[in-house]
């Protein structure tokens, strides 16, 4: 593995609420002034070695990790607000946590965004710092970005992060999604029906050696043909959507059911929530693209061919509702109907309340994903991080070939401790059924 040496650039499309929590935590934590809770990059032990051999070691002791005062960052957005200007926007963060770091913000001046309304209704019109011209024109246009931020800031590596809105589903497209023949010849073509705006600057990524994250459940780079260029061009990718509050505790509540052999007879999950996401997700039309993350979750744990006398008639409904007076506070309310002995005569309710802040459980998210997504570049890791699934809702999985994905948390962060184990020589020895 090549050492963490010199400095990582940090491009997020978006530099709304998540992108100004995940900068001003980070740019206050490398002067002492901020906790990293959330952090696993930043707080876990994970151990290496058995019996007497045993340590419990922090990952920057176990693998080479970039650090924090390490990070230049930039952004594209469609408002023209800077960091600072932002980040007081989206009062996420008290004044007395961002006025200590306003001088950096204030430098950083959000990039022209590739944008098409019609993938993101709610905001039509509301934004002027847009790019013009085609699907390939775009491309080109976040390319020279990329280039030109790496060669300002004397960066020797990218990461771009997807932490804009939620695009409207689209379904994929055997024809343009496949190959990537096939897909850049659709960006050529300015195939704006199946090429997304976020399909732009993943391709533009990737074509320019950067890692590319994918924080929303757009589809973007969960398609062969991004799969063949990750892979063509070594770059990692990962995705997608990332796991903050309800489909959290659906990966925690799932694994509980299955392992004390509970049944479930229905699971009602909703969501108010009152900043820019939920004001997009309010259209129809994105919140499917959310709804179909959501859905997916607890499927694959509590597996209905295996035991259908206990999961195979599950009723599973979804909801998320734009509510302006709770802002970034959002709330996540479950209802879990279970059944256990003597069957469903004799049912039961769990009900979950998660009064959680979006924003402050996204941000050490984005820099834990940034950071394994430059060590999997170091590393010579390429196409779609698996082990980096423990943060994410919806985890890439090659579909073509029927894969399923592991939704359990704690399978997933076995699989991320193996996969940090080995990349620091050390055995990845932790197994689980």
């Amino acid at each position: 593995m090549k050492p963490a040496e010199g400095k990582l650039g940090v491009m997020a499309v978006g530099l709304g609420a998540v992108t100004t929590t995940f900068i001003v935590g980070t740019m206050m934590y490398r002067k002492n002034k901020g906790l990293p809770g959330g952090s696993v990059t930043q707080m876990a032990k994970i151990r290496v070695g058995r019996g007497e051999n045993r340590r419990y070691l922090k990952m920057n002791e176990i693998v080479s990790m970039t650090d924090c005062r390490d990070m230049e960052f930039a952004a594209w957005d469609i408002f023209p607000e800077n960091a600072y200007e932002s980040a007081i926007n989206a009062r996420v963060l008290l004044e007395k946590d961002i006025n200590p770091v306003k001088d950096e913000l204030e430098k950083i001046q959000p990039l022209k965004a590739a944008f098409d309304p019609t993938y993101v209704s709610r905001l039509a019109g509301q934004g002027n710092n847009i790019k013009q011209g085609t699907r390939s024109e775009w491309v080109e246009q976040l390319r020279e970005d990329i280039r030109n931020f790496k060669k300002r800031h004397g960066c020797n590596r990218i990461v771009v992060i997807w932490a804009a809105s939620t695009e409207k589903f689209i379904d994929y497209c055997p024809e343009v999604h496949d190959h990537l023949s096939d897909f850049e010849a659709a960006i050529r073509d300015n195939r704006c029906d199946v090429i997304a705006p976020s399909m732009c600057y993943a391709y533009a990524a990737l074509m320019e050696g950067a890692a590319f994250v994918m924080g929303a459940p757009n589809i973007c780079v969960d398609i062969p043909a991004m799969w063949e260029l990750a892979d063509k061009n070594g770059v990692p990718i990962a995705g997608k959507d990332f796991k903050t509050g309800q489909t959290l505790m659906k990966t925690v509540l799932s694994p509980m059911l299955r392992t004390r052999c509970l049944g479930l007879a229905g699971w009602f999950s909703t969501n108010i929530l009152g900043n820019r996401d939920g004001e997009v997700l309010d259209a129809p039309e994105n919140f499917r693209t959310k709804e179909v993350s959501k859905l997916g979750v607890i499927d694959t744990i509590l597996r209905k061919e295996d035991q259908p006398e206990l999961y195979g008639d599950i009723f599973h409904k979804v909801r998320i509702n734009y509510y302006p007076p709770r802002g970034d506070a959002k709330e996540g309310w479950d209802n879990l109907d279970i059944f256990g002995w003597m069957g469903r005569d004799y049912g039961m309710q769990i009900k979950v309340d998660f009064l959680c802040r979006d924003s402050i459980l996204a941000a050490p998210l984005v820099l834990d994903l940034v950071l394994c997504s430059d060590l999997a570049l170091r590393a010579g890791l390429k196409g779609t991080q698996r082990w980096m699934s423990f943060f994410l809702k919806s985890p890439m999985h090659d579909y073509t070939k029927g894969e399923e994905p592991i939704h359990d948390l704690f399978q997933q962060y076995t699989i991320f401790k193996n996969k940090v184990r080995e990349l620091g020589g050390y055995e990845p020895d932790e197994e689980f059924e």
